[in-house]
């Protein structure tokens, strides 16, 4: 076997279940984590608010048969690792607290999966919520938006499927290790998804889809993303715990409003009162989240045609792209008369270039 690395001994700690704020103790103490592959039992003992159950554990399968054998498994099952180590490492998940130290995937994790919303909500989901998480779906797709769900029944497999079958990606967060599906009902999406994005994990082959997995496993959807989405949840469920852990990692909340009579919507309902964003159209998410802002800018950009402007046109199209602007800083800027700069917007709106907003001023259409 080949000689052990920082990154080895990481994934030989979440292998033994040892949890992500008692790896960094150990890195916060042994700085070189190959270190622990040669201390002595009692220098292991020795470690720092560190449970004498964990110093244990390392102890006792601080082996090469042991660690051999992680790989090997890793490999049988297709799995592909990334670490805090490696430059493929999720960039969101950077600077949330308690960030995983390791993600076992299947699928690939790209540059432009940066660019993500979550889309969370009941289990039980009703036609509303089931057309509304298709809307918006579908709509953050065609803005090459990234799908983040948590492949649980329900609206998260609502989410992914509908991703997939508008051919964008998506990524499903697991709450138990990749070599169980669970559900079983979702195989299907389970087996689809890492041909157009990727299943992820914290957790190592055989962990079981325990209870306490889920509000763990929800902090990682939400770190993934740059906001949440909320289609249905009642009072007590795991989407609001989602939506909990993206406000402290300082993501936008959107909630989507339901029936009052609805034990669906107590919790979307509750949301908007307690200050999440009440979401109606794809409009009302644009405008929180700036990443999305910048990409439709650049696109908008791209799509101008310059051919059959004059040149007057073209100067006054150059100053709106910089962003929304006043007809009376138009006409400064310029040094033409306010009619003129008129005549020349009113033609640009005419061929669908730029709209006009609020007090007149102007933007790209």
């Amino acid at each position: 076997m080949r000689e052990i690395s920082n990154r080895d001994v990481l994934i030989w700690l979440n292998s033994l279940k040892i949890g992500n704020k008692n790896i960094e103790n150990i890195m916060e103490q042994v700085p070189q984590l190959t270190d622990i592959w040669t201390f002595s039992s009692s220098q292991i003992y020795n470690l720092k608010g560190i449970k004498p159950k964990i110093k244990e554990k390392m102890a006792l399968n601080r082996n090469r048969d042991y660690i051999e054998k992680i790989f090997i498994d890793i490999d049988k099952h297709n799995i592909n690792v990334i670490t805090i180590f490696d430059k493929e490492y999720p960039r969101n998940l950077c600077h949330i607290y308690d960030s995983p130290k390791v993600l076992y995937t299947k699928g690939e994790i790209i540059e432009e999966d940066n660019l993500s919303i979550a889309v969370v909500g009941s289990r039980k989901a009703t036609s509303y919520g089931k057309w509304a998480t298709g809307k918006f779906v579908k709509e953050l797709v065609k803005l090459d938006v990234t799908i983040v769900s948590g492949l649980a029944l329900g609206i998260d497999g609502i989410a992914h499927k509908i991703a997939l079958e508008e051919n964008g990606r998506t990524i499903g967060v697991l709450g138990n290790g990749l070599d169980i599906v669970y559900p079983r009902r979702n195989k299907d999406i389970y087996e689809e998804i890492p041909n157009k994005g990727a299943i992820i994990t914290e957790y190592f082959l055989g962990v079981p889809p325990l209870a306490y997995n889920f509000p763990q496993r929800n902090r990682i959807i939400s770190g993934l993303s740059l906001g949440v989405i909320v289609i249905e949840a009642k009072e007590r469920s795991g989407s609001l715990i989602t939506a909990h852990h993206a406000l402290e990692q300082g993501k936008e909340v959107f909630s989507l409003p339901g029936n009052i009579n609805s034990i669906f919507s107590k919790g979307t309902n509750k949301l908007i009162k307690d200050g999440a964003k009440l979401i109606m159209d794809i409009d009302d998410i644009i405008e929180e989240v700036y990443e999305l802002q910048k990409k439709i800018k650049i696109k908008k950009e791209k799509d101008i045609d310059y051919s059959e402007l004059s040149s007057l046109e073209i100067k006054v199209l150059e100053l709106i792209k910089e962003g929304p602007i006043h007809c009376d800083s138009i006409a400064f800027i310029t040094g033409l008369d306010i009619s003129t700069i008129y005549s020349v917007l009113t033609i640009l709106e005419l061929k669908g270039m730029i709209k006009e907003l609020t007090g007149r001023t102007f933007t790209l259409s």
